[in-house]
């Protein structure tokens, strides 16, 4: 096995953040009362019941390590997430960094922030 890191991150509702991810290509690979996890192309997402959690006020957040970041944004917005300022969900389109990688953002139903982070432009 290779090394590898999932993120954890907060959901109000299982069915609700399978339902959001699943539009964006991601299948539950496992689901019980206390965890959901989802895959994609070779990334995982774990998830955790945060019920309570208000999104307008989450500092949850991860990288998506991308091979094509504006594939994905386009894919994301395909499917009907907004690119906008304001609110969630909502999608930032990736743009060129200093660094010479390109960054973008995706934020989830529960205000979780997704950097999509392509390196090798």
């Amino acid at each position: 096995m290779v090394d590898h890191a999932t993120p954890n991150l907060p959901s109000r509702d299982f069915a609700a953040t399978a339902q959001f991810y699943a539009r964006l290509g991601f299948a539950e690979s496992y689901r019980d009362a206390s965890w959901m996890i989802m895959e994609r192309d070779g990334i995982t997402l774990e998830f955790f019941p945060y019920p309570e959690l208000d999104p307008a006020r989450s500092a949850f957040s991860c990288c998506l390590r991308l091979e094509d970041a504006l594939g994905f944004f386009d894919f994301v917005i395909a499917n009907g997430i907004a690119e906008t300022e304001q609110g969630w969900p909502r999608a930032h389109r990736p743009k060129l960094e200093a660094w010479g990688g390109l960054v973008g953002a995706l934020i989830d139903i529960d205000g979780t922030l997704l950097r999509l982070i392509q390196e090798e432009v």
